[in-house]
Parts: C-alpha cells; structure tokens; sequence
C-alpha cells in the first residue's frame, strides 16, 4: 500500500509554505504598485496594526516606555507607538520595493556623519565591525556602505523556516550587495568566516540590539540590565578591527546612516572583561542614538526580562 501520510504537509509545514508564498506575492505585488501607492498603503496598515494593539504592538509600547524614560503621559506614548509602527510599516515597504530602486537614488538620499571614523580605520589596513540596532532601514544603509566600499560586505542573518523564505531573504539581500552569512547551518563557522575577514581589512555590520543566543554578555541598556551578543567586540578584539556602533534613522525624504567613534577593546585585562566592556559601550551609544528619533527603533520583541507587553487598552490604568 501507499503511505498517503508520506504526501500530506505537515500543518506546520503547510503554514511555513503559505508565509513563503504570501512574501513572494508580496514583493512581486508591491513593486509593481506606483511608490505613492505602495508608500500610502502600508502607512494605513501600520496605524492599523497599532489600533489593533497585538502583543508585538504592546511589546513596542512598553519598550518605547523603557527608551523615552518613562517620562511620556500614556496618550503621547500611543501616539509615539502609532509613529513607530508606521515607520516600520515604512522599512518593509521600502524592503520589498529596494532591488527595484537604482542605487544612485539612496545614495543620493542617504545623509551620513561620522564617516571619518570609517576612513581612518580603512586607511590603516584594519578591519571594521559595525554594531547596530533594529533602527530606521539598515538595508538602505547596506547599499550606501557599498557603495562606499565599492564592493560587498559581509552581515549575518537568522535562519528563517521555511527554508525557501530564508533564501528568498538571501536573494534579496545579495541582490543589494552584501553578502550574507547564516547565525546557523553553514558550511562553515560564521564567526571563523568573519574572523578571516576582518583581518585582512573586511567589513561586517551586525544587528545587536536583541541576543538570540545563549552567549550573550550583560550590559546596561536604557538603564536597565539585559544581554547583547558577544560577537562584535569578540571579533574586533581577536583580529585588531575597529568596533563602531552606528545606528540607522529614517529622514522625510531619505535615510541616515550615523557612525560612532571607536569602542576601544584592546589593551590590558582579560579578554573576557574586554569584551563585557565593548558591548557596554555599544549599549550606551544606541541608548543616546535611539533617543533622538525613537519612533525609528524597530523592536516588537522582549528586551528586558522585567519588560513584558503592555496590557490591552482596556485594561490599562
């Protein structure tokens, strides 16, 4: 007999195929609307999604709360989360519209500062780790940084499931020029890659403001105790690159691309304390960079450990 279970998806799987069809349809769909349309489609499903108030949504809430101090009345801090989910609304329509933007457009429209940070390092032969949070549109960022280079660089991504959505997000990504790394399943050690890499004077940029692995170091952020991944000072620290914390900002018209000073992690001491050191200064430079447009920081998940979602609106007090 035939084992027909053999030719039934899984419900998991099924549903893991529907999301990999829904972004293809998605980015095919999306590109081919007219920008103002596309623009003004996903500002109304950001405000809605913030009427909604789903857990991510209330879990941005209490975060923005974390990252304003504390010091919002709760109807500005709606509406700082109404303008924090349009923004996000805005980086996904720009991502699955981005291969279709010629590259002269955003970099034209990208302001920068603290480029003379990058060209030091470079002038020297040294390698560059840039560490940066959820913030603004680091794929945007990515196509001026390449065409700054006038070659790749190299990032790290997680490794969505289905595997077909993870490699529609490589395509993309490579599309832009960079080059991407899988945090797991490669053929070899990411963190041997990058190591090879940054001594002989490569660049990488690494997402740290959310640890997804056990390894992470404690830090202070926003004032409160959580972990961030190890792997940029680590690196910087075992091959002589530059650490430099940058942080990405939405503008009217464009993007910013912000580069912070050096994160010294050489010198004395254990390497261990060294490092603990260099992700805390990585930690205090977004606190400050965050601060300054906060609605541009892209976090729906938990950051801090005493930091749950917000209650409904309903039951808020």
């Amino acid at each position: 007999m035939t084992d027909l279970r053999a030719r039934v998806p899984s419900p998991a799987g099924a549903r893991a195929r529907l999301v990999d069809l829904g972004y293809a349809a998605g980015w095919q769909a999306v590109q081919r609307l007219p920008e103002p349309v596309a623009r003004g489609a996903f500002d109304a499903g950001g405000r809605l999604a913030a009427g909604r108030e789903g857990r991510g949504v209330r879990q941005l809430r209490a975060n923005l709360r974390v990252a304003t101090g504390g010091r919002l009345p709760e109807d500005e801090l709606g509406d700082l989360t109404t303008r924090a989910l349009r923004s996000y609304a805005r980086y996904w329509q720009e991502a699955f519209r981005l291969p279709r933007l010629p590259a002269a457009r955003i970099v034209g429209g990208t302001v920068h500062s603290g480029l003379e940070h990058l060209e030091r390092a470079r002038d020297a032969g040294r390698g560059v780790v840039i560490a940066l949070p959820h913030s603004g549109n680091w794929d945007a960022a990515g196509v001026w940084l390449v065409d700054w280079l006038g070659g790749p660089f190299t990032t790290v991504a997680e490794r969505l499931q289905p595997e077909s959505l993870y490699r529609r997000f490589l395509e993309y990504r490579e599309s832009l020029g960079i080059r991407v790394l899988p945090l797991t399943g490669g053929a070899r050690p990411t963190s041997a890659v990058l190591r090879e890499e940054l001594s002989a004077g490569g660049f990488t940029c690494l997402l740290v403001d959310r640890d997804l692995g056990p390894g992470g170091v404690a830090v202070d952020f926003f004032s409160r105790p959580t972990t961030m991944p190890a792997g940029p000072a680590l690196l910087a620290a075992q091959t002589g690159a530059a650490l430099h914390p940058a942080v990405c900002r939405f503008t009217d018209r464009g993007w910013e691309f912000a580069v912070r000073p050096e994160v010294r992690v050489d010198g004395p001491g254990r390497l261990r304390d060294r490092v603990a050191a260099g992700m805390q200064g990585v930690a205090d430079a977004f606190t400050a960079d965050l601060a300054v447009r906060p609605e541009d920081w892209h976090v729906l998940g938990r950051i801090w450990a005493d930091v749950p979602p917000d209650p409904p609106a309903g039951e808020r007090h």
